[in-house]
């Protein structure tokens, strides 16, 4: 099981959970375990393909999974999975 960090802007999603548990053994399996549970929280990590939306950024550890294999990146029992949105923005 993964711990899955949750960001401020998803919390209302998941009843103000900072940390959830996630089934799964890789990236992708934990998402959709999330999204499962969660069910209002699936439009805003997971596209109408069910592909990880391009604007969410994801880390396992310390490690991008974009520098890892993407969704198929491998995790173990522990692994901590942190969901960052992308924030626009930006002075002209």
């Amino acid at each position: 099981m993964a711990t899955v960090i949750i960001p401020t802007p998803l919390r209302k999603f998941t009843g103000q959970k900072t940390k959830l548990e996630a089934e799964g053994s890789s990236v992708k399996e934990a998402i959709e375990d999330l999204a499962l549970n969660f069910p209002d929280l699936k439009k805003h990590l997971i596209d109408d393909n069910g592909r990880l939306r391009t604007f969410v950024n994801i880390f396992v550890g310390d490690d991008d999974i974009r520098d890892l294999q993407n969704e198929s990146t491998t995790l173990k029992d522990g692994s901590v999975i942190s969901i960052i949105p992308a924030i626009a923005g930006g002075s002209h």
